[in-house]
């Protein structure tokens, strides 16, 4: 009788949320892992932690708590040693983390820009007066109203496939989502079409994959260190800079876009009321070795000119 070999221990575990799009990010970030340090595909195990965030749906996220609501849980599991490293959507990520636990890179970053679903098909301008389109972001809320302030923006919540359901089965005339997002999932076919990012401002860290780690765990710090890429950690910590200094969360509608380019960064920033009738913009360029500090100063600049009614959120 052949003796079966006791299965090898995971090398490391990470933690995601349970759907599709955060499946596909864990399963990027293992699948580089792997690559990189040659292991079986076995050696990085995925953990599904479902998060606060999953469980609200029938109302925004600012009226429940805002930011973290998709990342308390597996964060939570990552400080107690459950899971190695935690697997996020970027712009889901608050602006300061728990103690102890860091971003430790991100995977190269995808296509920045909103997509616009309609049941019609067709562009923005398309929309028949008064169409009724869904969100859960207050970006892309505020920006729609900005364009188009005749068209009623209802409350869509749920992933992206119950989002595109809804536009389907008619309850919304359309709905905008992440290029980035429909892409990794093989639908971006569904885009009517791509909004530009003159036109329309994405949200701080959309389209990365951020990867976070204990701070300390020089182990696993070196085993990431083949996969991250410099350039989209530059952007997004310029991009996360500004909005910390707007303290920036899902009550406010904040967009900002940092691209690097050789040994230099430029950053756009917007803070928007709520309607899309006003707006504070910012850009600024400089070294990649300032990105911090002129993400930071950006977030200042607007503060400083930005009426109080919109920073009261």
């Amino acid at each position: 009788m052949t003796q079966s070999l006791p299965h090898p221990r995971p090398r490391l575990k990470l933690g995601t949320r349970g759907s599709p799009l955060a499946l596909w990010q864990a399963h990027a970030v293992r699948d580089a892992l792997v690559a990189a340090h040659d292991w079986a595909p076995e050696a990085v195990v995925i953990e599904i932690i479902r998060t606060t965030g999953d469980a609200i749906t029938d109302r925004a996220l600012a009226e429940a708590g805002g930011k973290g609501l998709f990342t308390k849980e597996i964060e939570e599991a990552l400080l107690d040693g459950r899971i190695d490293l935690a697997v996020h959507s970027a712009k889901d990520m608050a602006t300061r983390l728990p103690d102890g636990l860091h971003i430790g890179g991100y995977l190269p970053r995808a296509d920045v820009r909103d997509a616009l679903i309609l049941r019609a098909g067709g562009a923005l301008d398309d929309l028949p007066q008064g169409a009724r389109v869904g969100t859960a972001s207050l970006r892309r809320e505020a920006q729609l109203r900005r364009l188009r302030p005749d068209l009623r923006v209802s409350l869509l919540r749920g992933n992206v496939q119950t989002r595109l359901g809804k536009v389907d089965h008619g309850e919304f005339d359309g709905t905008l989502l992440a290029l980035a997002g429909l892409s990794r999932l093989g639908m971006a076919e569904r885009a009517s079409a791509v909004l530009s990012t003159d036109a329309f401002l994405p949200a701080v860290g959309q389209g990365a994959v951020a990867i976070e780690s204990r701070v300390g765990d020089a182990a696993t710090e070196e085993l990431l260190a083949a996969i991250v890429d410099t350039a989209t950690g530059i952007a997004v910590a310029t991009e996360r800079a500004f909005l910390t200094e707007l303290d920036g969360s899902c009550r406010t509608p904040i967009a900002g876009l940092a691209q690097v380019e050789g040994d230099r960064v430029a950053f756009r920033g917007l803070l928007l009321a709520p309607d899309g009738s006003e707006v504070v913009e910012v850009t600024c360029a400089g070294p990649v070795g300032e990105a911090v500090r002129l993400g930071a100063e950006a977030g200042r600049d607007v503060k400083a000119r930005a009426p109080r009614r919109l920073l009261a959120g």
